[in-house]
């Protein structure tokens, strides 16, 4: 028998955070265009662009990436491309031609599919109107939908060398756009980003049981036990915490 998600003390503990504490605990909505999908490097550098207060220059996000120059410009490109950043000339300031300055446009902060969020919430109340045991079922369904992804997967990385079961778990999660990435513990995962958000914060029994069946369903898809994962929403100050216990 697979453990529960978590215990009514934990949900509680939830509540509170969510009265009590700002919503910087636990992870941050997904933002991703529509129709297509970041790379990591990507996302981060377009998220640095999203909080500055001011068109900024490729000199300055070298300095607060820590990244070259070169690929620093490749991704501002991209991003470009992807209509997710402009880019203006810096005024003059002496000989020589003006610099560019960048910043994040309007669509990259928009959700992209806002209306999943209200389905997500309405399926999850009528789950918990209706089912004696919503938790449980709202697991289950995420159990199948993970060994679909894993098929999914599977197939697409028939050729590539083989991974380990929990980094093929945290591969799937990152591609779902939860920006998956290994927390302190060697089986822990830390999910920054939530394609639910919204759903999430007021139905965490519901949404965050159908996450954590997804990563049972994905591991025993994939050969691995699934006893022992659990999922804790909203765990720390940015990612709620995926711990895949006794994976490989």
């Amino acid at each position: 028998m697979r453990p529960k998600f978590a215990d009514r003390r934990h949900f509680d503990t939830i509540v509170s955070v969510k009265n009590n504490r700002s919503r910087e605990w636990g992870p941050r909505p997904a933002r991703q265009a529509p129709g297509s999908r970041l790379s990591r490097p990507r996302a981060r550098l377009l998220e640095v662009l999203q909080a500055q207060a001011e068109p900024t220059s490729l000199a300055a996000l070298v300095s607060i990436t820590g990244t070259h120059a070169n690929t620093v410009r490749e991704h501002l490109e991209a991003l470009r491309g992807a209509g997710l950043v402009r880019r203006s000339a810096a005024p003059a300031s002496g000989r020589g031609r003006p610099g560019w300055l960048y910043e994040a446009t309007e669509l990259s902060h928009d959700d992209p599919r806002p209306e999943y969020a209200g389905l997500a919430i309405a399926l999850a109340s009528v789950v918990a109107r209706t089912s004696p045991a919503p938790v449980e079922a709202a697991r289950e369904a995420g159990c199948q939908w993970g060994r679909e992804l894993a098929r999914s997967a599977r197939a697409d990385s028939a050729a590539a060398k083989p991974r380990s079961s929990r980094q093929a778990v945290t591969d799937l999660f990152d591609q779902m756009g939860f920006a998956a990435e290994p927390g302190r513990s060697a089986r822990v995962v830390r999910l920054t980003r939530c394609p639910l958000l919204q759903a999430a914060h007021q139905a965490p029994e519901i949404v965050c049981s159908v996450h954590q069946g997804i990563a049972e369903g994905a591991l025993e898809e994939f050969g691995a036990a699934s006893d022992g994962v659990q999922l804790l929403p909203f765990a720390e100050p940015g990612a709620c915490v995926l711990r895949l216990q006794g994976t490989s």
